[in-house]
């Protein structure tokens, strides 16, 4: 037996056992791992998770028995300390001595600790294991008890950005220290980091740059931080993520060859200076470089399992650093050479500081070539945007359309189809997984469907954000073959929710169980039975009253639940345009109750913060008062957004407030695959926003100009001209149709923007059937829509009028005690939840 001892339980040493144990010839090898930390490996990526309530058996990459059933020796909380290679022999620190035949040296890396003086004191962290994040946490218990808020973070780079959120999640007060002028300096330009620091700021996370610590404030706790020129920020806790440092140490006892800064010399088989020796992971000094992502990492994993094995496959020349992650609820990524400048490359930027978005990308002076790009806040071309740069694929007539969108209606991917990439694509960098592996699968028929390729190759399996083109590799390869492609609802319906649209219309059920029956199986789930109920509110303009058992929490209880457990009540107001006395109404309300209040960007009011039990009283006030449910939890219009128009504004072409006014009434309550919003505006100033929406409407000279299929959010959609210069009775008959078509054919909680951008014949087939009437169902759609708008009824009111239906509205079922677990703090003379300890 060939013996392979792996020192190191890290991510890339187990990533190394699993393609070890999976190829061929590995019968004659036993492979042995020793890890210094007392639990097998587990995620170090998603490490902040933890945080938020993830165990150590959530990270952990493995189940407790993989290794034997892959006969591994597994050995925990044991330390090599010597190698001895003239005998190949192991010494762990608990006078054990292992022989090698092979030996791969995982160990990974530490966390950087600057030389600054006062280091040491009780209270100063790292971050960077499970240990590290609990004695965080204990401290941080510790520490408020005494009225203690403050704590900073020394570095503004990836791992410092996660820690600040983990600070942040633990009821503290977040601050960032940064050596450098900007955050991320290694993966994001000045733009891009302003950003990112905005948004990061609106957080109340504060961001000190420029700054270099001279010394750690503080008797035997830390109690600041002293910056150049006498500069103090008073702080209870430290936590270092100010980078990493390669783990050489048992390389450097047993004479292998290290870089003059650190890591263990491999060449491009991963082997050290002793041939009987491999090196991978951030311990690995590969082309004079210490890669820290998790790609580049299993990536030399698979080399050095195929070395040994004697394979031929070896690292590539060049390492690729792209990365596209989420920062404290920010979209960052970055592909390419993210910087680079000179007289043969021009940088198109696109800026906007009112959503938060940045985007640059670089391209050769002829325009042909893609060289590398930044996204901020909005990171959902990345995928499209890395395929083109890595492949060198044709650019686009104009290139910003990239990060634009295309200007002329059309829609799509500037991709253009995923097929149409090379077979060689790495699709999947995490796994290296190409396109050709992806669409093999399918084609051979060794795998069906997406979760049977996911585990045979195990694209996805790392960062996930490679999934979307995943899918939609599996999908296009299934049709090249004739077979039918859907998207079932969940394993109990093997329909989609087109197809149960139709069954549920057909067959007249008005009731979850009936539909199970007859077309599904099991008992159904949480995903299967709200598409249910939203399909009869869809038909029949059922409330979620009427199907209380099947709606999520928001639906059931007609009110958005927050992070506390308490609720937002949201009003109507229609159009944004409310009367003094309503106003009067809406703040005696929050008064009475005890309610944070804030302005929304659908210009109404949210009240925040209001008991369950509360919820009915509040309800019957503003009720009495005129106003009806605004439906904010539940997938529907939400509102139709307007500015003055010509009743005040000397620009205004049109009665734009009116009729946002006239829409909003008319498409209220109407359950829809996910939410919708509109916007009118009286001239192409665009004050409302129109073409950010679902629906909007832009007065011009003729008449109004519809668009369609837009959105805001995290990934914001231009909507797309649908008919210009139509009068308001031509409006509302399009509308009608665009909306029961939207209704009747879209997957559950697909938008609007997604949903005509994944619709056979795009925009122009659209048209057809809305305008054209090409399938002879337009007379239809009217009726039932305008069916829908005759029927409707405030679900608030409903409540109110049916006794049996407050019964819910209790926080206990025998009680109607209100649940004390919910705490409030101050927040700018308003209140907020009490951060979860």
């Amino acid at each position: 037996m060939i013996r392979v001892i792996v020192v190191g339980n890290g991510m890339v040493g187990y990533k190394f056992c699993e393609k070890f144990v999976a190829k061929s010839g590995q019968e004659k090898y036993q492979v042995t791992v020793f890890g210094e930390e007392p639990r097998r490996a587990y995620d170090r990526v998603h490490l902040s998770e933890y945080f938020g309530g993830k165990t150590a058996d959530d990270l952990s990459l493995s189940t407790s028995n993989w290794y034997t059933e892959n006969n591994i020796i597994l050995n925990t909380s044991e330390l090599i300390t010597d190698i001895n290679r003239d005998t190949k022999t192991i010494h762990t620190h608990l006078n054990k001595t292992h022989t090698y035949d092979y030996l791969v040296l995982a160990t990974g890396s530490s966390a950087f600790v600057p030389p600054i003086e006062g280091v040491e004191k009780e209270g100063v962290f790292v971050y960077r294991t499970i240990e590290d994040l609990d004695a965080i946490m204990a401290y941080a218990k510790k520490i408020k008890i005494k009225g203690a808020t403050e704590a900073a973070v020394l570095g503004g780079g990836l791992l410092g950005l996660e820690a600040a959120k983990a600070v942040r999640d633990l009821g503290l007060n977040p601050h960032v220290v940064e050596f450098a002028p900007r955050l991320m300096p290694r993966q994001l330009d000045q733009g891009a980091s302003d950003m990112l620091q905005a948004k990061i700021e609106e957080l109340n996370i504060g961001i000190h740059l420029n700054k270099a610590t001279q010394y750690i404030d503080g008797k035997e706790s830390i109690t600041g931080m002293m910056f150049a020129n006498e500069e103090l920020l008073k702080v209870d806790m430290l936590v270092i993520s100010a980078g990493i440092k390669p783990r050489d140490e048992l390389a450097r006892v047993s004479g292998l060859e290290v870089g003059v800064r650190g890591g263990i010399v491999v060449n491009n088989q991963m082997q050290t200076s002793d041939p009987s020796i491999y090196a991978i992971g951030e311990a690995a000094l590969y082309n004079q470089n210490i890669y820290g992502l998790v790609a580049p990492g299993y990536e030399m994993a698979d080399v050095a399992a195929e070395q040994i094995l004697n394979g031929d496959k070896t690292m590539r020349e060049t390492i690729d650093m792209s990365t596209q992650l989420k920062l404290i609820g920010v979209e960052v990524a970055s592909f390419g050479d993210p910087f680079i400048e000179n007289e043969n490359v021009t940088a198109i930027i696109y800026e906007n500081k009112l959503s938060g978005i940045y985007k640059r990308i670089n391209v050769t002076k002829d325009s042909k070539t893609l060289l590398g790009g930044i996204l901020v806040g909005d990171s959902s071309d990345y995928n499209s945007l890395f395929q083109i740069y890595s492949n060198a694929m044709a650019l686009p007539k104009n290139p910003e359309d990239l990060i634009l969108g295309s200007r002329d209606g059309s829609e799509g991917s500037s991709l253009g189809s995923v097929m149409d990439l090379p077979d060689t694509a790495v699709i999947c960098s995490c796994e290296n997984v190409t396109k050709g592996a992806i669409c093999c699968k399918i084609l051979d028929e060794s795998c069906a469907t997406l979760s049977d390729v996911v585990k045979a190759t195990k694209a996805t399996s790392g960062c996930g954000g490679c999934k979307p083109m995943v899918s939609d590799l599996v999908k296009a390869t299934q049709k090249s073959l004739g077979k039918e492609v859907k998207e079932v609802i969940c394993e109990h319906f093997n329909y989609n929710r087109q197809e149960l649209f139709d069954l549920v219309k057909i067959n007249k059920y008005e009731n979850f169980y009936d539909v199970l029956d007859h077309h599904g199986k099991g008992d159904g789930c949480e995903i299967c039975k709200p598409v249910v109920a939203s399909i009869f509110s869809s038909i029949y303009n059922d409330t979620a009253n009427k199907h209380v058992t099947t709606q999520d929490t928001n639906d059931r209880f007609l009110a958005n639940i927050q992070r506390n457990g308490t609720y937002s009540v949201v009003p109507r107001v229609a159009g944004g345009e409310i009367t003094a006395e309503k106003l009067i109404v809406i703040g005696e309300v929050a008064k009475q109750f005890d309610l944070y209040t804030k302005i929304t960007g659908a210009q109404r009011v949210d009240l925040f913060g209001a008991h369950l039990s509360d919820l009915p009283k509040i309800w019957k006030i503003l009720i009495d008062n005129g106003f009806e449910s605004g439906h904010a939890y539940g997938k529907s219009l939400r509102a139709v957004k307007s500015c003055v128009g010509n009743a005040w504004c000397r620009y205004g072409m049109d009665d734009s407030a009116g009729f946002a006014i006239e829409l909003e009434n008319r498409y209220k309550g109407i359950r829809s695959p996910h939410k919708l919003k509109g916007g009118v505006s009286a001239c192409i100033r665009e004050c409302a926003e129109a073409r950010g929406k679902d629906f909007g409407l832009i007065a011009v000279e003729g008449g109004w100009n519809l668009y369609i299929a837009g959105n805001g959010g995290a990934n914001p959609k231009h909507a797309v001209l649908l008919a210009e210069k139509i009068d308001k009775e031509t409006v509302i008959k399009y509308m009608d149709r665009f909306l029961m078509y939207y209704i009747r054919t879209a997957g559950p909680l697909i938008r609007t923007s997604t949903w005509l951008e994944k619709l056979d014949g795009g925009l122009e087939y659209l048209k057809e059937v809305i305008i054209e009437d090409s399938l002879g169902i337009c007379e239809t759609l009217e009726a039932e829509m305008q069916t829908l708008v005759n029927t409707f009824e405030c679900e608030w009111k409903q409540v109110l009028e049916k006794p049996r239906l407050l019964k819910r509205f209790n926080h206990f079922i025998n009680s109607d005690e209100k649940d004390d677990n919910a705490v409030f703090v101050p927040l700018r003379d308003q209140k907020m939840p009490k951060a979860w300890s």
